[in-house]
């Protein structure tokens, strides 16, 4: 599965400056004279999303079931960015030959033969929709398309067909003519920089006799799958001057799709969060500052007090959960997670992960996922002392190992999947080490060095005393149960966010760039507040009915959007793929999983110690005996 899109590019930002300029890595330009040689480079064959995603298996360009043609001496791998590989570019050279303001028409690239048993393969790939992924100085391969919704010209990164299966549904034609664009901007009469490339693909029977090329022939070229064929390559060249300037090339391809329906989904939740924030201010304000008021003019001296609600259960509220040491644990990590997803949106957010630098921002995100282990040792020690655990050093290697080793095992398990299927997503054996030793080298370490910081400040003190004996507990409302009471609570934070959703599993898995990361930071803003005021509503209902127990229950309910997440997961597969392998199914609901477990982490912390701090305030206010 090439799940890169995603992380691939975010928006750059140039900075001009007719006296000196500065780039970040991969995106300085790059000027040609003419009859220099432009590199072409090749990237995995992807499914693309049409109508409906087909497949999640990437395959390598040079797969020997597709008899591409191959550059002298075989292709060379490119050197590319740890986030590039985790997330499933190969690239490699390629044997096209194109200099800068050389047109050329039906260049023969080579003579291929397809035995009848790569045929069927080559034409279930088209039947799937799959693209190839051109590179050309560091744009991808493009198509230009009209937005319908806003009528914008853009070009769609997405790829272009193999084949064509749609004059001919039982005859797939295979695409083995390319006509390549180039769009050029001049900086004087010498020297000139690519700024676009677009790729029209064509299926033509050009084998004539045995050794010339027709690329002007009307027929098409369809793969017999009870004999052996033979087809020739071809490509065709073409430059076009382009106004664009070298520092905004970038802008054709950054295009958002129906960016009315982010705006309204932004405002949406804005306006929902606020209502909600304003409506439990108050209730709690009101409600909390009576009771306040009533206990507190109490006298003590009196024999009897007529407590009743919250206060009832002043002396239960501090005492320890059961499985506190999991507990912290899965706040330390969630912490963790939600600091690594805040600072990589900021990095994205700001432009400094630049689109020139394939993976760069999964590259960043696993870099901040290394460098704040701190955060989960820290959160996770200062939780679990205040939970009154005392077995700190199991507590320590579980923050360290628990979770990753959950996570990493995961992918391991789908990335057999990959193996078994062929896919170039398949992580190589090198990168995993790599991952593995960031881990065990840099992570482990300073999330131990982190538990050992937050052992140093210890625990939070309570306002209050816990009794000897625990209270009984009175018969709760279905809706303040455990479950029920979590499923409620995740309504409101998926529904500031489904709609954004959307456009993020689009990116995931139907290899679409994904590049409203400001879209993207504002809704995780508003997701994070919803989550911690529902939370911190729903503890104060399950106080009041004299419920004590709400560690857990404030954290399951602040992970309650996960459980929406994986059921808008399976509508989305219900009604946008049509997934015909089993692997790509075993791999939609994996990552899908995967995510909403991620999802359930970072939503349950942020619920957890919202609630955390709200009752040790609510209880710091009280006076009791």
């Amino acid at each position: 599965m090439r799940s890169a899109a995603f992380w691939a590019f975010a928006a750059s930002t140039a900075l001009l400056s007719p006296a000196a300029a500065f780039y970040l890595p991969g995106t300085a330009p790059r000027d040609y004279l003419v009859g220099e040689p432009i590199d072409v480079f090749v990237n995995t064959l992807t499914p693309m999303l049409n109508s409906k995603l087909k497949s999640l298996i990437s395959h390598d360009y040079y797969d020997e079931r597709f008899h591409f043609c191959q550059p002298p001496g075989g292709p060379v791998a490119q050197p590319e960015s740890l986030g590039s590989i985790l997330f499933g570019d190969r690239i490699l050279s390629s044997p096209y030959e194109i200099r800068m303001m050389e047109n050329t028409t039906c260049q023969t690239l080579c003579r291929s033969r397809v035995p009848r048993e790569d045929a069927k393969f080559i034409n279930d790939r088209i039947k799937e929709d799959y693209g190839l992924n051109f590179i050309i100085d560091g744009l991808p391969s493009s198509e230009m398309k009209r937005d319908s919704k806003t009528g914008e010209i853009f070009l769609d990164a997405e790829g272009f067909n193999l084949g064509d299966d749609e004059t001919e549904p039982d005859r797939p034609a295979l695409n083995n003519h390319y006509d390549i664009y180039i769009q050029y901007h001049a900086r004087d009469a010498h020297h000139f920089r690519v700024v676009g490339v677009l790729v029209y693909p064509r299926s033509v029977d050009s084998l004539v006799g045995n050794s010339e090329a027709n690329c002007f022939d009307d027929r098409q070229l369809h793969l017999s799958e009870t004999n052996d064929n033979e087809l020739y390559y071809t490509y065709s060249v073409s430059f076009l001057e382009s106004s664009v300037p070298w520092g905004l090339r970038w802008d054709s391809y950054l295009h958002v799709f129906d960016p009315k329906i982010h705006w309204f989904s932004l405002i949406n939740s804005l306006v929902i969060v606020g209502f909600l924030v304003f409506m439990v201010a108050m209730i709690l304000w009101r409600t909390i500052s009576k009771d306040i008021s009533r206990y507190n003019a109490i006298d003590l001296s009196e024999e009897v007090q007529e407590d009743y609600g919250w206060k009832l259960v002043h002396g239960e509220v501090f005492r320890q959960p059961q499985r506190p040491m999991v507990l912290s644990v899965m706040v330390g990590s969630g912490a963790h997670l939600a600091i690594m997803a805040i600072v990589t949106l900021l990095f994205a957010l700001f432009g400094f992960l630049s689109p020139s630098n394939r993976g760069s921002l999964a590259t960043v995100l696993l870099i901040c996922w290394t460098l704040f282990g701190c955060v989960s040792g820290y959160v996770s020690a200062r939780t679990y002392a205040t939970l009154g655990g005392e077995q700190w050093k199991p507590n320590l290697v579980l923050t360290a190992i628990l979770f990753p080793t959950i996570i990493f095992s995961f992918i391991g398990l789908l990335n057999v999947f990959l193996i078994g299927a062929s896919a170039s997503g398949a992580v190589p054996f090198g990168t995993i080490l790599a991952v593995l030793l960031l881990w065990f080298l840099i992570s482990a370490p300073l999330s131990v060095g982190g538990y050992f910081y937050g052992m140093k400040h210890g625990a939070f003190s309570s306002p209050v005393r816990v009794n000897s004996i625990p209270r009984q507990i009175p018969p709760k409302p279905w809706y303040l149960r455990t479950y029920q009471a979590a499923i409620l609570g995740g309504i409101l934070p998926f529904g500031a966010a489904f709609v954004e959703l959307y456009f993020v599993l689009s990116s995931l898995f139907g290899n679409r760039a994904y590049y409203a990361f400001g879209f993207l930071f504002l809704t995780f803003t508003v997701v994070a507040l919803t989550t911690a005021t529902v939370t911190v509503l729903f503890t104060y209902f399950v106080l009041c009915a004299e419920e004590y127990r709400w560690h857990w229950r404030a954290f399951l309910i602040g992970g309650g959007s996960a459980f929406w997440m994986f059921a808008y997961g399976v509508w989305y597969w219900a009604s946008r793929l049509s997934l015909g392998s089993f692997t790509s199914v075993v791999l939609y609901f994996g990552y899908l999983s995967l995510f909403s477990l991620l999802d359930f982490l970072v939503g349950g912390s942020i619920g957890y110690i919202a609630a955390h701090f709200a009752i040790r305030r609510l209880y710091s206010s009280i006076r009791v005996d």
